[in-house]
Formats: structure tokens, sequence, C-alpha cells
């Protein structure tokens, strides 16, 4: 992988960063790192911006634009497109549910098996950013500063169907409250598709009384 491909990825896993920040990660010089911003930049893949940070001047952070978050692919998205609209079409929106229940039935099925064998939550949610990861989410298990776990998908692999049919992520949290089991809590703390970078699920065990 080049440089400025590892920046790009940086940049979809991390979100903003500084030149220095980018240099230091992937052991260039300062200068090096902008030569690489700024052709990334020619080329619109990304777009800048200064930050306020306390006294002296701000600072500058880079990100990816809509042309750069499309270099990671959203799979098959004009097929998946063409066949949500036949489905809709054909059958309504109760025969599109039915579809969506579907394909959350069989993750689920997977998932559960994965998971049973885990004997915590900690290896419950890296056994299940790794399956998410296999499936083109590029997840991420981490713990917040409340000790809580949450799950970080920087890339979501559906989004153009996620967009035309709001179904699917509502099936997404399902089925990750489902997999867990009823011993855990999950929510969406942060959502692509309402504006964030990416998608976050905090995850709870919830002890009992």
């Amino acid at each position: 992988m080049s440089n400025a491909e590892q920046m790009l990825y940086l940049l979809k896993t991390r979100g903003a960063q500084t030149a220095q920040t980018l240099a230091d990660a992937l052991d260039l010089t300062p200068m090096g790192a902008r030569k690489h911003l700024l052709a990334l930049e020619a080329k619109g893949l990304l777009q800048s911006e200064e930050r306020a940070e306390g006294v002296g001047r701000p600072g500058r952070y880079w990100m990816l634009t809509d042309a750069g978050h499309a270099r990671f692919p959203d799979r098959h998205s004009d097929l998946t497109l063409q066949l949500i609209d036949q489905v809709r079409s054909l059958f309504g929106e109760a025969g599109l549910d039915q579809l969506i229940a579907a394909r959350e039935q069989q993750a689920r099925q997977h998932y559960q098996a994965s998971l049973a064998s885990q004997p915590d939550l900690a290896s419950k949610v890296t056994t299940l950013a790794r399956l998410r990861s296999e499936e083109g989410y590029m997840a991420e298990a981490q713990r917040d500063e409340d000790g809580h776990w949450l799950l970080l998908e920087n890339h979501c692999p559906i989004c153009a169907a996620a967009r035309q049919c709001q179904g699917f992520c509502r099936a997404e949290l399902t089925l990750f409250q489902h997999s867990l089991g009823p011993a855990f809590k999950v929510e969406r703390s942060e959502h692509l598709l309402a504006g964030a970078r990416r998608c976050t699920y905090r995850i709870q065990w919830l002890k009992p009384a």
C-alpha cells in the first residue's frame, strides 16, 4: 500500500488528522506528508479546515471528501439498489421488510455461533468487530472513557442500500442485540446516515440487581 493509500485509510478510520500526525504515523517528514496531502487534494479526495487549538495559530486538519469516501467501495451498490426497487415494486414495503428480516436471521445465526464461545464482553465485542470487518465494515472494538465497550464501524459497504431503505439500519441494531442476547444492551451513539463520519454502537453488560 502506497503512502497516499495509507493516508486515505488513516483518515477513513481515524477521522480528520493534521499533516504532522499523519507524518508520525507513516514515518514521513512533515514536508513529505504535506506533499501527498496536496496531491490528494488536487484529485478531489481530500479537503482541509483550520481548527482553533488554544493559544497560537489554528491547526489545519485534513479529511476525506465524498469522492475520498467513495474510494472505499459500497458492495455492488447499483445492483442492490435495482433489486430493492424491484422488490418494493413487486411486493410492497411488507415484502421488503421480509427480505431484510431474512437477511438479519441468516446473519444472526452466524454471529451467535461465533459469539457463544466467547467468555466475556471484551472478547464478544472483539469477535463481533472481526466478523464485521470481514464483511467490509472496517470495524474496531474500543473502550470509552467510562469503561464501556464500543463497536466502531468506519465504513458502510451497504451505504447506498441503507440510504434508500432505512430498514437495513434498524435491522443492524436489532441484529447486534439479538446476537449478544438479553444480558447486554446495545445502543447506536453515532450514525453515518445522520451525518456522523461512522456508525458507533455502545454495548453494556446489564449486571443483575
